[in-house]
């Protein structure tokens, strides 16, 4: 249980200074995916990656942030967020270090997945310490929406500083960027956020987190490697059949277990079950269009990092500056046309690069980056919404938890599908840009589209309310756990 907020201005102060602790470390884990993608393509020529290569430095952190971040919730809620933050920060920075010192592509990769593992302690974690140092619900609502703008600004940061960076000292600094933010957020960490734990903490899932750590990842092999191995090689289909299994597996283990990692009964809502798929198809579209397009401005129209970091901005400004405004929209009418239209920008920004070459004039990109940035900062408010908003208050934070990790799967797919389709494509060597990938996110864009239209109709929201009904009675009959231990400051 957490302790009780400190009062008056003294208190008030606290709580922010709490905050700032908090988004500091979104901030930070954010900022890496973003900066990290300016600098692949001199990863490629110094260390003489392949394609594959390039897409296991993104995904290895993707598919382990992914694998942890349901369980590193519910692992803080029982051992203590304060002492699960910063083991997080430490881990994420050590293994920072340890990226910028890596001597070869494979190394990289492995380091990445340490950093990962730092990283999935983070975003949820500092969520729940927000959420329980903030208690009076307007004041909680403000710092919620601080805390989650830190992800477009970081969006934003990422490419130009990444860029300068990469010039003006080399493709390791981007990770020195999180060494002082790492180390200053745990010294702050141990001063100032006060230890909590959960009045009834969930269970540890050993079998569901197996079966989701081996359905990420085969999957995600399978679909790196398919180009080079073939995609009807037996390597690549057995892959491809463990992920199904594991999957099926999943659901299965998960719809006996009274606490499971992965709450299936929440996709009976029609609307939390669109939003988990909306947020799987922009991230997919995010991710991609991040990898991609990075590798389409340095090595194909020959831009240099700073160049390329810089020409990608309106993209990635107009995610951070659209998001309040669709806050707003949402609040007031609802989230069902922002996803609708949110969905169609991302396809109409894709469409334009499905054509892009060597030659393209830089104004047509500037309006694809618009759009697909408009569209990818307009999405977010409605996902969160629908998603937790569907749910019984008690059950919001798993709500919040699930939803987090559909869109980290997003991610993971966006890097392996975009770089797979790509060099199917151009046979493993960036000649062109490939229009495969850009396929690929324009029927992405157009499926968040139809599935929020679809899920927020009147007869899914009627389900949704029965839905919500059933587990709220469920929550409220449930049995007390046996009270977690007490609270340290």
């Amino acid at each position: 249980m957490p302790a009780a907020p400190p009062a008056g201005e003294a208190g008030r102060r606290r709580r922010l200074l709490i905050l700032v602790i908090c988004a500091f470390s979104l901030f930070m884990t954010y900022l890496d995916s973003t900066i990290l993608n300016v600098a692949l393509p001199t990863v490629e020529h110094q260390l003489h990656a392949s394609l594959s290569q390039l897409q296991w430095v993104v995904d290895a952190y993707m598919v382990v942030l992914a694998s942890l971040l349901l369980v590193a919730g519910a692992t803080a809620d029982r051992i203590g967020r304060r002492a699960m933050f910063s083991v997080g920060l430490l881990t994420f920075a050590a293994g920072s270090l340890l990226c910028s010192l890596a001597p070869s592509v494979g190394w990289l990769i492995a380091f990445r997945a340490l950093q990962a593992a730092g990283g999935s302690m983070l975003t949820p974690v500092s969520l729940s310490i927000v959420r329980t140092t903030f208690t009076d619900p307007g004041e909680r609502a403000r710092a919620l929406g601080l805390w989650s703008g830190v992800f477009g600004l970081a969006t934003a940061c990422g490419p130009p500083l990444g860029g300068l960076l990469v010039d003006l000292v080399g493709w390791r600094s981007v990770f020195w960027v999180n060494l002082p933010v790492g180390i200053a957020a745990f010294l702050l960490t141990r001063r100032f956020i006060p230890e909590s734990t959960a009045d009834r903490p969930r269970r540890v899932d050993p079998p569901g987190q197996a079966l989701v750590v081996v359905a990420l990842a085969s999957c995600t092999y399978a679909i790196i490697e398919g180009p080079s191995w073939g995609w009807t090689a037996p390597t690549t289909l057995g892959l491809l059949a463990a992920s199904a299994a594991a999957f099926a597996a999943l659901v299965a283990v998960e719809r006996r277990r009274v606490e499971p990692l992965l709450e299936t009964r929440f996709f009976r809502s029609p609307p939390f079950a669109g939003a988990s798929a909306i947020a799987v198809l922009t991230f997919t579209v995010l991710a991609g269009f991040l990898f991609v397009n990075t590798l389409y401005l340095q090595d194909v129209r020959g831009a240099s990092a700073l160049v390329a970091g810089l020409e990608t901005l309106p993209a990635t400004a107009l995610i951070a500056a659209s998001a309040p405004f669709a806050g707003r929209v949402v609040a007031r009418h609802g989230p069902r046309w922002p996803l609708v239209v949110a969905g169609l920008l991302q396809a109409g920004g894709a469409a334009i690069l499905y054509g892009a070459g060597r030659a393209t004039p830089y104004g047509v990109l500037v309006v694809a980056y618009v759009l697909l940035g408009t569209g990818f900062g307009v999405i977010n408010p409605p996902i969160t919404n629908t998603a937790v908003t569907s749910m019984p208050p008690a059950q919001a934070g798993v709500a919040s938890a699930v939803t987090s990790a559909t869109r980290q799967l997003g991610n993971v797919l966006g890097v392996a599908l975009g770089g797979a389709l790509l060099a199917t494509q151009v046979h493993a060597h960036l000649a062109a840009l490939g229009r495969a990938p850009w396929a690929l996110f324009v029927a992405c864009g157009l499926g968040c589209a139809v599935v929020g239209l679809v899920t927020t109709s009147r007869r899914s929201m009627a389900v949704a309310r029965s839905v919500y009904s059933d587990l709220g009675h469920e929550a409220r009959s449930a049995p007390s756990a046996p009270r977690a231990a007490p609270t340290r400051q």
